[in-house]
């Protein structure tokens, strides 16, 4: 799964935050510990769905697993369930409590 593709294809659905980060040069970190959170939360929702639909489909566990992660993180980062931009002051105060700072 490419899921640096898919984080990065988030942020860029939302440019005002995806042209913030990339200003600041802080896309690539950010991007890349969005991407390690949305695999470790892909992987466990598709071991859950697993043990609780036990005869379902593996291609729809993985397909149901990611929808249910991508949500995650999109709430996480502040995105609202009908897709309105994320204000850049939120997306802003979660990457500097998760992205180490660069040294200048």
């Amino acid at each position: 799964m490419r899921y640096k593709t898919i984080v990065l294809e988030l942020l860029q659905q939302h440019p005002e935050i995806h042209n913030q980060l990339r200003s600041k040069r802080m896309l690539l970190p950010a991007m890349e510990l969005y991407a390690r959170q949305l695999r470790t939360r892909h992987e466990a929702w598709m071991e859950h769905l697993s043990r609780t639909k036990p005869g379902s489909d593996q291609s729809q566990i993985v397909s149901e697993a990611l929808e249910i992660a991508l949500k995650e993180l999109e709430n996480s980062l502040g995105i609202p369930e009908d897709s309105e931009p994320l204000s850049v002051e939120a997306a802003m105060a979660f990457i500097r409590d998760h992205v180490p700072q660069r040294r200048q």
